[in-house]
């Protein structure tokens, strides 16, 4: 259980890997680089996933499926992509095995199976939809062209760490089309707010949304918006992304449609996705030395009810009530857990759920069942009440929705009291080390002072926020004018 967990103040990093472990989300695999998530781990990735999904729906989207590999031809169409993702790329040279004739037992690539063309194993699936929307695409009455995929990506990571960085991780891409740019500049920002809406109102993690700068856009994006985190070590996680792809990918496999007005022109584009990276942000941003506290809108389980009792005939009489009550909490959408196990004593599952992040813990014993009572722990803080049993089914819905209130204000506290306003790069420097987070600072626009911060203190510039106001100032490293304050922070 939670009883040895590395602290959060002692060790994050240790702290985050054996949670992740222990909490039954995910494991190390076989493959290097590529992670196991364990049933209760994808438990919270069904439920995001169901979560987003009908967000995307709502919106106007589909979903299809796209071939896991990309011809190498068409990854390098589009140069600027091809070129940011080259180093990451896993590539397939050989369709067959043969027996090693040295090595009896064994196998051995056959080096007559060498494909004609190389295939690279799609680190994202910009260059295979754009060839396919050439087909799709004829006229203005085909657009807007509006997809989702759901599906599973390699990136060839050095340095890998469960949920946030994996060399094959699960993500949705959304890749659309449209007539006019500024179509294509509506999709961008509607999905980055969709996004937004997701991370704060489900997930419980406040985000600042903006626009990445040149230096950090998305390879073959003209504009790169972003929704960025605060996690509790007082580094960003960059939660999720939406780019304007201009006409870049339209030109480069040639995706054109017949105006209105009788003309041929290359559609608009745009891409976005999220990825399994908001598992690690619901860890790190929420959870404690005890174990994960989980936001009650993506739990498996949002009520776990434990008794306690001596002898068959009282976990019968218990049962009988807990049952009715799991019942009608079901049927107000509510997902509850009875563990009436007899293989573990209370303190043991009180412990067990409480690493595993249940929001609602309710204990029935014997003295419970003749005063009408049972005990009622919430995760979030660990506070304990004795509830009348029959009130229960009302309590328990405004009790979940308060603790999904209460997960987020804990979060937003912490992000605004760890964002920091500075003018001096002294000051920005003391600030990164002693009281890590967001650093407000001004920038003069040029990415050779960016990359000279970067270089020096570790720290990037997260976004430019969609809704920082205009301030004179200057920049603190070159001293020059600036228009407005940037986030920095040293990030995931």
């Amino acid at each position: 259980m939670s009883k040895g967990l590395p602290k959060r103040s002692e060790d994050y990093s240790l702290w985050y890997n054996e949670l992740v472990k222990r909490a039954g989300l995910a494991e190390n695999s076989a493959v290097r680089g590529c992670m196991v998530i364990k049933p209760y781990g994808y438990a919270i990735w069904e439920k995001m996933q169901r979560v987003l999904d009908d967000m995307f729906k709502a919106t106007g989207h589909s979903n299809a499926y796209f071939p896991l590999f990309v011809p190498k031809s068409l990854f390098e169409a589009e140069e600027q992509n091809a070129e940011g993702f080259a180093k990451e790329c896993a590539v397939v040279t050989h369709y067959r095995l043969q027996t090693d004739p040295d090595k009896p037992g064994k196998l051995r690539v056959d080096p007559n199976a060498r494909l004609e063309e190389e295939l690279i194993v799609r680190p994202t699936s910009e260059a295979i939809i754009w060839n396919t929307y050439k087909g799709w695409i004829q006229s203005y009455r085909d657009l807007p062209l509006l997809i989702n995929q759901w599906a599973n990506v390699v990136r060839w990571e050095m340095r890998t760490r469960l949920f946030l960085r994996t060399a094959e991780f699960l993500w949705q891409e959304g890749h659309t089309a449209h007539a006019t740019a500024q179509e294509a500049i509506a999709e961008t920002e509607q999905m980055l707010h969709v996004y937004a809406d997701f991370a704060e109102n489900f997930l419980a993690l406040p985000v600042i949304r903006g626009k990445k700068t040149p230096n950090e856009r998305f390879a073959g994006a003209l504009d790169t918006y972003c929704i960025e985190g605060l996690m509790q070590d007082g580094k960003a996680l960059q939660a999720g992304t939406s780019h304007f792809l201009g006409q870049n990918f339209a030109q480069a496999f040639d995706v054109k449609f017949a105006t209105r007005e009788g003309g041929l022109e290359h559609v608009w584009g745009t891409s976005w996705g999220v990825s399994t990276r908001l598992m690690g942000a619901l860890v790190m941003a929420h959870s404690d030395d005890e174990g994960l506290v989980l936001p009650p809108k993506l739990a498996p389980i949002q009520v776990v009810i434990v008794p306690i009792y001596k002898g068959e005939e009282q976990l019968a009489q218990i049962s009988e009530k807990v049952l009715g009550l799991k019942k009608q909490l079901e049927a107000k959408g509510i997902s509850v857990k009875y563990d009436d196990r007899d293989t573990e004593r209370p303190g043991f599952k009180f412990a067990e759920w409480e690493l595993k992040g249940v929001p609602v813990r309710i204990a029935i014993g014997g003295r419970d069942l003749e005063n009408g009572t049972a005990e009622v722990a919430r995760r979030d803080t660990k506070e304990k009440s004795s509830q009348q049993f029959d009130e229960l089914v009302n309590l328990v819905p405004a009790l979940l929705d308060e603790i999904q209130e209460n997960v987020f204000q804990k979060a937003l506290a912490f992000r605004e009291a760890n964002t920091t306003k500075v003018d001096s790069y002294e000051e920005f420097k003391r600030v990164l080390d002693e009281k890590p987070g967001f650093v407000l600072a001004h920038w003069d626009g040029t990415p050779e002072t960016e990359e000279r911060i970067k270089e020096e203190t570790k720290a990037t510039i997260r976004c430019i926020a969609l809704d920082s106001p205009e301030e004179d100032g200057v920049d603190m490293v070159t001293g020059k004018p600036s228009k407005r304050r940037v986030y920095f922070a040293r990030a995931y």
